[in-house]
């Protein structure tokens, strides 16, 4: 059994050096301003916490005395990072002071390296409450904005632009990003959500999205690097999933090939005449049976969890796959014919490598249309 040990020392051996050196491709590591603020890192960085090579130029960061994380727009202001997602380049921010409509009405993203995710115009109207009519209608006020003696409306629609211009004064009409496209006019809203937008440079997508870590190459001001993405394709919480359940049978089938080597040695040793002939007949392989194609994959409809974290199964809050719990802004993608949902990422990797659901194990079928995005907030 002594060459057991010495081929199981060497297996575990080269496997801590290949995590060695994956470790020693990160320069920069992640930094907080609290434990409930976003995770910082490129091509973001802290000032004061992080080093001035970890981040990328225009992408600053600070942290304020509630220990908020802070973002600064030129020509805009200071204004709280809520959330990033450094796969599809996107960042949410809102008013620090809680009046991010005030702040709307002076947009100005044109020294930024951020733009909106998608525009929707918005007009603003100051209304006097002694001489405001009804309508009709349903108006939902912006508070922040609104005092004892006037109520201050933005609205999208037409029609109500129309009613409103009679007895309102118009104050402006901005341009406002917004998460998704609204298809259907908005009567009116407060426009307190976080404000989502995005970069183009520099363009970490596709590394982030296979689990790697974008960063600047060592002495460059703006070449880029991608370390840690060993598995080309694959997200960090698809490659766990597939880690653990690929993994652990190959190394369990390598330990027990070994034993059965080692076996036969010893046996040979002991009765060298007595060794039975081996059948040269090969066995038939398994059929295997491959994933979706991609137009398939991307035919399920896709969801975007909102603030409120509301999901079409309450009870379903944990992606099956990965394990992570459902957070706001994620896009999960549900098979139509079993409903159930996972990470977008997650379930598109699964579809890649089997044919079924999952949960269920059903085969599903392939959608005849692709729906729109659809957020539940």
């Amino acid at each position: 059994m002594d060459m057991f040990k010495l081929v199981i020392l060497l297996f575990i051996f080269f496997l801590c050096s290949s995590l060695q050196t994956s470790r020693s491709t990160h320069t920069c590591g992640t930094a907080v301003c609290s434990r409930t603020e976003p995770e910082i890192r490129f091509p973001f960085r802290i000032q004061g916490q992080q080093a001035k090579s970890c981040g990328f130029p225009g992408f600053d960061l600070s942290c304020n005395s509630l220990n908020q994380t802070l973002v600064e727009l030129p020509y805009w202001g200071k204004f709280s990072v809520q959330g990033i997602d450094y796969a599809s380049q996107e960042i949410w921010i809102n008013d620090p002071n809680n009046c991010l409509p005030h702040r709307i009405l002076s947009l100005n993203l044109s020294a930024s390296p951020f733009k909106g995710i998608y525009y929707q115009d918005f007009t603003f109207f100051n209304c006097s409450n002694l001489n405001h009519p009804n309508y009709g209608l349903d108006l939902n006020p912006i508070a922040c904005l609104s005092g004892v003696n006037h109520t201050v409306f933005a609205t999208s629609s037409t029609r109500v632009e129309s009613y409103l211009s009679l007895s309102c004064q118009r104050v402006s009409t901005v341009a406002v990003p917004v998460d998704w496209p609204f298809y259907e006019q908005i009567l009116s809203a407060d426009l307190s959500d976080n404000m989502g937008l995005s970069w183009d440079n520099p363009k970490c997508r596709n590394c982030e999205s296979r689990g790697g870590k974008c960063g600047l190459k060592a002495n460059s001001t703006r070449e880029l690097i991608c370390s840690n993405a060993p598995l080309r394709g694959i997200p960090r919480s698809a490659r766990y999933a597939i880690t653990v359940g690929a993994g652990v049978p190959i190394i369990l089938c390598i330990l027990g090939v070994l034993c059965f080597v080692c076996g036969k040695v010893k046996s040979y040793a002991v009765r060298p005449h007595d060794i039975p002939e081996f059948n040269p007949t090969v066995a038939p392989q398994p059929t295997i049976v491959g994933g979706l194609d991609g137009p398939t994959i991307e035919s399920y409809p896709k969801i975007v969890i909102g603030e409120s974290r509301r999901l079409p199964k309450p009870d379903d809050n944990t992606c099956p796959i990965c394990l992570c719990e459902y957070l706001p802004k994620d896009t999960l993608k549900t098979i139509p014919q079993c409903q159930h949902c996972f990470h977008a990422d997650c379930i598109d990797e699964w579809l890649r490598l089997n044919a079924t659901c999952p949960i269920c194990r059903n085969s599903p079928q392939r959608v005849s249309s692709l729906p729109l995005h659809e957020e539940y907030s």
